[in-house]
């Protein structure tokens, strides 16, 4: 029997539509058709208001606190923020803030990231792989940055976007099948 990957997807968006939320999407579509995976899907807009206050995990109501959990048990997470002032927006970061210092260390993320023209690309790395080293998580090697010009409404329209999520899933799933067969190695165990 082949176990699927645990897949926590975090779609930074706060509102829908969201460009972001459909980069997650055709993230995981992609990597779907690559791997078995069981996916799933945080939207930041429909938990942040219930958090947004906390200070301490012990704040967090029942369904944040699972919804932590999850990222820190997934087998992969795909992670993707709009950008806001060259950096993730703030909740996006506060989601982050509650999650164990050591829960992410060797985790493979894929590093995802929408804005409004080309001059933020560089979010991905100068700021989103910056924080999941501090988890010691395992940043995989292709990010993938999406601009409105890849968009027709909230639709992947670009050419270019769509072979950059390919590359992004090809240069992934060596490493996650390794993954994978980690974690039915320890199952079987």
């Amino acid at each position: 029997m082949v176990k699927k990957l645990k897949v926590v997807a975090v779609s930074g968006g706060l509102q829908r539509p969201s460009r972001t939320l459909v980069l997650v999407q055709e993230l995981l579509a992609a990597l779907g058709d690559a791997l078995p995976i069981d996916v799933h899907l945080i939207e930041l807009g429909n938990i942040g208001p219930q958090f947004a206050g906390a200070l301490y995990r012990s704040q967090l109501p029942a369904h944040v606190e699972a919804e932590i959990a999850a990222i820190e048990s997934a087998d992969l997470l795909i992670v993707a923020s709009p950008v806001y002032r060259a950096s993730y927006t703030g909740l996006f970061k506060h989601l982050f803030d509650f999650v164990h210092h050591e829960a992410l260390t060797d985790k493979p993320v894929l590093l995802a990231a929408t804005g409004g023209s080309d001059r933020h690309a560089l979010v991905i790395d100068h700021q989103l792989r910056p924080l999941f080293s501090f988890f010691q998580a395992r940043t995989l090697p292709i990010g993938v940055y999406a601009t409105e010009k890849d968009f027709d409404g909230y639709e992947v329209s670009s050419p270019a976007l769509k072979d950059r999520i390919a590359l992004a899933i090809e240069r992934a799933v060596p490493q996650l099948a390794q993954t994978a067969g980690t974690a039915r190695e320890t199952v079987a165990a």
